[in-house]
């Protein structure tokens, strides 16, 4: 059965991290997307939880009703600068234990280096992996990869190929609507080549940003390498969302027990409750 999950973002700024698990029972969703919280795994810093706010948490989830099957980290392991690097390592074998402990042992992350020192980044990559991957394997836990705008790597299928470099299951791919455009557009042909290996998919949508001749968005000065999206609900951008459901349907994810999808609207947080109810149904509609 999918399970849907809702990205907390949007309650950051109202909520504290043990209120998420009731958030997200309130409205309706019975999975919680744990995305980085200053108490718990802030954006490119070590780990702020403890055991007793671990236990806290899986208290309050399970008080709740509410089931947490993944976290969402960013560390810089692409980071070209070295220092960058072995911090993001060091950052991330302590998720990797918090992942054990809240027995969500899934990482849905970034590659987190830099598109103008692409090789340089890639190289860092792959140097990290050959740190994490024995404690991913020994430890269970799955990492998948989303190739975001203004990272090494942005094309869906180039990432693709560089997680299938590293030859090993326990690294699998994250699908983001949102960054549909930046992948390259593809993906009735990108998610068949993924496969099994496809580990989370995020549903929020988007504007084509090629599209008037690459004037839809008018950013100064002009030829800047600014990366432009969204992340608004279904329906409210140019995402095909039966293109994409049905190949997630044809390639079988949907049929998986371990299939997670997640919404993730940002762009909305003053209704966020409102956007959070019309996903979920939206997204029980498109699964059925």
């Amino acid at each position: 059965m999918v399970r849907i999950a809702l990205d907390p973002t949007p309650y950051h700024h109202s909520h504290g991290l043990l209120d998420f698990p009731d958030v997200a029972a309130r409205l309706g969703y019975e999975h919680l997307h744990l995305t980085p919280h200053v108490d718990f795994a802030p954006f490119f810093r070590h780990p702020k939880a403890d055991d007793a706010l671990v236990a806290a948490l899986k208290k309050r989830a399970a008080d709740a009703g509410v089931a947490i099957p993944a976290l969402l980290p960013v560390q810089r392991i692409s980071s070209p600068d070295e220092a960058e690097r072995v911090a993001a390592v060091r950052n991330l074998r302590r998720i990797v234990e918090l992942a054990v402990a809240l027995e969500a042992p899934v990482l849905n992350t970034e590659f987190s280096g830099r598109p103008e020192r692409q090789e340089q980044s890639e190289d860092a990559f792959y140097r990290s992996m050959e740190e994490l991957l024995p404690i991913l394997e020994r430890e269970g836990v799955q990492l998948n990869l989303d190739p975001h705008p203004d990272d090494f790597v942005e094309d869906g299928l180039e990432a693709w190929r560089v997680i299938r470099g590293l030859n090993t299951s326990a690294v699998g791919f994250v699908y983001v609507a949102s960054h549909t455009f930046h992948y390259g557009d593809r993906a009735t042909t990108l998610l068949p080549k993924i496969g099994d290996r496809l580990g989370a998919v995020y549903t929020a949508d988007t504007f084509d940003h090629h599209r008037s001749h690459g004037l839809r968005y008018i950013s100064n000065p002009p030829g800047n390498q600014a990366r432009i999206h969204q992340h608004l609900r279904i329906g409210d951008g140019d995402v095909d969302w039966a293109e994409l459901f049905g190949t997630l349907r044809a390639i079988g994810y949907l049929d998986r027990d371990d299939a997670l999808i997640v919404s993730n609207v940002f762009a909305e947080d003053e209704a966020a409750d409102e956007v959070s109810s019309f996903q979920l149904q939206r997204l029980r509609e498109l699964i059925g």
